[in-house]
């Protein structure tokens, strides 16, 4: 579509004057922009799709941090809303995103046995860990010792999402798909204007773009390059995902996502040797059969020093507001973190202070 002929739709359409521009349309924007429609308010969308940390996910949504055995913040909550954000998803779009599937735990020692049961005596983890031991024996794997069961978990297919969602918003004509323009945006008391669209708030959902984002680029955003494999192995049999040090996620037809790694330093998406060595490694450790890697994917996520999303509206300008840092929980935290996000701004419920971006404000400013 041309530029002149999107404006004037909105034009026409809102009366030159829309409540939300979303700018990024991986799963922070997508979560915000259905929060926003289910309320019934009109949104655009820009996005270049630079940022592809979304589409590459593994898309595995767990509420139990499995190397320390602890509870996921806000699991409970986060999961209720989740469920229902993708039921709506699929009914909306007419196609079959979320998975629940089993995550199996591979025990390598009666040790590793041993703390499983401890933890699953915590009460934050009683909901989440079975304490009954998974024996059956899955071709490509040896288990000597077994799995534990983590329940109420499974997988989104992100880029089946994040294709189907853009096809819809070019549809229904919201999406703009171009690189967002900072010097273009003009910010008003009670509006913004960027271009020729005209928006009561902007809300910047841009991944580890928020880095060259002058209105937000002082928050500790530090992003954690990962790395995935798609792997083809005929001989593993699998309809579970398997969680040790990489997740195996089967795709079927003898195909399996795999990953993934942790870099804090390299901040591209260009897959690396390095990290397809420590893959292979990983996946040899965990099954006895071939394979052969059919893909190689890297993407860097938005990840916080203190574990905890970004959230909340600039300290001067309350038109702008910002929904970022979902790191590698994103299928999880995004609906949650969205709604939090809108109930702030329409109905003026304060955000948690864990999420809120006012905790990196300098200790003297009010």
């Amino acid at each position: 579509m041309c530029l002149a002929c999107f404006f004037s739709i909105f034009a026409f359409y809102f009366n030159g004057m829309i409540d939300y521009l979303v700018v990024g349309c991986g799963l922070a924007g997508i979560s915000f922009s259905e929060i926003a429609l289910a309320n019934n308010k009109s949104i655009a969308v820009i996005s270049d799709e630079s940022q592809n940390s979304s589409k590459i996910a593994g898309g595995l949504y767990n509420p139990v941090i499995l190397k320390r055995f602890s509870e996921v913040w806000q699991a409970q909550e986060q999961l209720v809303l989740m469920n229902q954000f993708y039921v709506n998803l699929e009914q909306k779009l007419k196609i079959k995103v979320d998975f629940k599937t089993p995550i199996l735990r591979k025990f390598f020692s009666i040790e590793e046995q041993n703390n499983w049961f401890a933890a699953s005596d915590k009460p934050s983890l009683v909901p989440f860990l079975s304490t009954s031991i998974i024996t059956k024996k899955y071709a490509g794997i040896d288990s000597p010792f077994n799995y534990g069961e983590v329940l109420h978990t499974g997988y989104v297919d992100t880029a089946s999402l994040l294709e189907h969602y853009k096809s819809y918003l070019l549809q229904e004509q919201f999406l703009l798909q171009e690189s967002f323009d900072y010097e273009a945006l003009e910010v008003f008391p009670e509006s913004i204007r960027y271009k020729n669209i005209e928006a009561k708030h902007i809300i910047f959902a841009e991944g580890f773009g928020l880095h060259a984002n002058p209105y937000f680029n002082s928050l500790p955003l530090d992003g954690t390059k990962g790395e995935l494999f798609i792997i083809k192995a005929p001989e593993l049999n699998l309809d579970v995902i398997i969680n040790t040090s990489v997740f195996i996620l089967p795709l079927g037809d003898g195909l399996f996502k795999v990953g993934a790694t942790y870099n804090w330093k390299d901040k591209t998406d260009t897959p690396t040797e390095e990290g397809k060595q420590e893959l292979v490694e990983r996946i040899r450790e965990i099954i006895n059969c071939n394979f052969e890697i059919v893909s190689h994917f890297a993407g860097v996520r938005p990840t916080v020093r203190d574990r905890r999303p970004l959230v909340g509206t600039h300290a001067d300008y309350k038109s702008i507001h910002l929904l970022n840092g979902l790191g590698t929980r994103g299928v999880m935290l995004g609906p949650a973190m969205a709604k939090a996000l809108f109930d702030a701004i329409e109905n003026g419920i304060p955000l948690d202070k864990e999420i809120n971006i006012k905790r990196f404000e300098p200790k003297n400013k009010s």
